[in-house]
């Protein structure tokens, strides 16, 4: 392995944490060949510098923190290159998408806007519904 691809993949991790697909792009874009990328990130991957799994909970858990829905998480999973599997498990781990909407509903009143906002911010449209739904019965608070 070219050392070289082994320290631009460290220098990368050193910002914040990245997937294995992010890391290949930055050394692709380097001019590292395909080798010295594999052999870089197996290196990554067997001292648990680089973890997939570890990423999507918590881009996922920071991004629910945020006020994001299940929608958004998903499509910003997917672009740093997460697997299907690993994005389901970050979403299992992070709090019920109606739960973080009813919240938002909560603080901003059930409206035509609220809903578009929430429609912004990623969530489903059966999450929207039901807490404006909850709203309109007088089930929140």
């Amino acid at each position: 392995m070219s050392d070289d691809a082994y320290e631009a993949a460290l220098r990368a991790l050193h910002h914040r944490d990245r997937t294995e697909l992010e890391i290949e792009e930055q050394l692709r874009a380097r001019g590292f060949s395909d080798d010295d990328c594999s052999r870089a990130l197996e290196t990554l991957r067997r001292t648990g510098l680089v973890d997939d799994e570890r990423f999507a909970r918590s881009r996922a858990s920071s991004l629910s923190e945020r006020g994001a829905g299940n929608t958004l998480i998903r499509a910003r999973l997917a672009e740093a290159g997460v697997a299907s599997d690993l994005v389901d498990g970050a979403l299992d781990a992070v709090e019920e998408e109606v739960a973080r909407a009813r919240r938002i509903v909560e603080r901003r009143g059930a409206s035509p806007k609220t809903a578009r906002y929430l429609y912004g911010k990623g969530f489903s449209d059966e999450a929207i519904r039901t807490v404006i739904a909850e709203d309109d019965s007088g089930e929140l608070g």
